[in-house]
């Protein structure tokens, strides 16, 4: 049959648009937190003496912000974008897709209030108090059924592999909350974790090396899958390798979590076992990482005057970067010179600004003209613009905290000939100092690029509908 005579799927993008904004208000948001946070480790008078603005509070917010505002808004847009068009359908329950929306915004309300009130369960990436909870949950849920039941009333038999990688997210996010955040309440914003001791900070690290995994990995791979191939005009490289590389990543995942429990109570073979899987994982890892980059096979050309593929691509060195680093800091022998210091910190921002930051940059460029009816971005020199002051701001803050991370470790285990430290604590921060302030700087630059996004994409959606569309009309109309 000839394309001609095969009516348009009408989309519902409603929710897309709606995640896509938000995406970009939410990353302004959380990396402002961040540049504020950052200021105050070098000059701790930012704090200003008052609570809700002091470190310990905001620092959970930013974190949050991050991963759950900027990153999950991102993940929602782009993966009810792509389940539409790879599965040729209108988007199951858009009704509930819009019930996604408004809870997940409540949810990122509720989380901006309460954390700076001092509300928090004190887990890492799980500080939210149970009534929010309960809401994630019911959000979460609904969610699913809205991704899966689009799967379900697909018109084509195949589905395309981010697809799988957007549904192993979601059903695996699903899971590590739920577990990991079984508490008994003592109040209407106080509870206590289900488990005690080393029980749960194993199930803490469990939680929390597979949001890694799961949240900023495998839904982020979802956007790769689709949108490198989609930005160069080319196929995957290979099909048969993002299958394996699926299989191969959600197995190795869900086991690597003990690496962030090396020297302490949990038992050594425990620690073991998470750091043997944390090796492993490295090659369906870096198997992802050639397969979205060998995708540019034949256009590698394009990379010169294609700013958003540009984003796209570094992206995926990030990736690739960051998950040879993380199973070199699981070995026990580098983690004793790593762990506690600002190398992690220098780790897990290659990994956020790096990876997850530019896949989702380079992924909503190229979603948010098509969902406007426009073909591309109000300025394509702006894009460029943004990609430089990001690489460049990242480059600053993981170069700054990887030296400053080593030099902590050595100076903490450095001892002088009769036994006793080298050094003082109070010697390591003042040698801190000057990566502290690099590291400001770079986190301004990145700040600076997304708000060069943001500008962007307002322009790009004002002027969106007043200009002759190039998908149907039937197709906004009934978004």
């Amino acid at each position: 049959m000839h394309a001609s005579n095969t009516p348009a799927p009408v989309y519902s993008d409603t929710a897309v648009r709606q995640f896509a904004l938000m995406s970009v208000v939410w990353g302004v948001v959380g990396m402002l937190v961040g540049v504020v946070i950052a200021s105050q480790l070098a000059w701790p008078d930012l704090n200003l003496g008052i609570p809700w603005l002091s470190y310990g509070r905001l620092r959970p917010l930013h974190t949050n912000a991050v991963i759950f505002a900027f990153g999950g808004c991102a993940l929602m847009a782009t993966s009810l974008h792509v389940v539409q068009r790879t599965c040729q359908v209108r988007l199951f329950a858009p009704g509930l897709a819009s019930f996604v929306f408004w809870g997940w915004q409540a949810v990122i309300v509720a989380a901006a209030i309460s954390l700076p009130m001092g509300y928090t369960s004190g887990k890492e990436y799980a500080e939210l108090e149970w009534p929010i909870d309960i809401l994630i949950a019911l959000v979460w849920v609904a969610y699913a059924i809205v991704f899966f039941g689009t799967i379900g009333i697909r018109k084509v038999r195949h589905i395309y592999v981010a697809n799988w990688f957007y549904g192993a997210f979601i059903i695996a996010v699903a899971l590590l909350h739920i577990v990991n955040s079984a508490a008994i309440p003592a109040g209407a914003m106080k509870s206590y974790s289900a488990y005690a001791g080393v029980q749960d900070a194993m199930v803490q690290w469990w939680y929390g090396h597979n949001a890694v995994g799961f949240f900023l990995t495998a839904g982020f791979l979802g956007m790769m899958y689709y949108y490198v191939p989609k930005q160069a005009g080319r196929p995957v490289y290979s099909y048969r390798l993002s299958i394996v590389h699926f299989w191969a990543l959600i197995f190795t995942y869900m086991w690597a979590g003990p690496h962030h429990l090396h020297y302490t109570a949990l038992p050594d073979w425990t620690q073991s076992i998470g750091m043997v899987f944390s090796l492993i994982l490295l090659a369906p890892s870096w198997g992802g990482m050639i397969n979205g980059v060998m995708t540019l096979s034949g256009a590698w050309h394009k990379l010169r005057t294609d700013p958003i593929l540009r984003f796209l691509i570094v992206s995926l060195s990030f990736y690739g970067m960051s998950t040879f680093e993380g199973p070199m800091m699981s070995i026990k022998t580098v983690n004793a010179l790593s762990h506690y210091t600002d190398w992690t910190v220098g780790h897990v921002h290659s990994g956020a600004l790096g990876w997850v930051g530019l896949i989702s940059m380079g992924s909503l460029y190229y979603l948010i003209p098509r969902v406007y009816g426009r073909t591309e971005m109000f300025s394509v020199k702006a894009i460029e613009l943004h990609f430089w002051m990001s690489t460049i701001g990242i480059v600053l803050y993981i170069a700054a905290m990887w030296i400053a991370g080593v030099m902590q470790g050595l100076m903490w285990r450095a001892v002088n000939a009769d036994g006793t430290l080298t050094y003082t604590f109070v010697e390591s921060v003042k040698a801190t100092y000057p990566y502290y302030v690099v590291r400001v700087l770079g986190g301004a630059l990145y700040l600076g690029g997304m708000l060069v996004m943001a500008w962007n994409v307002w322009m790009t959606v004002i002027s969106g509908f007043s200009k002759p569309s190039p998908i149907p009309q039937t197709a906004i109309a009934h978004a």
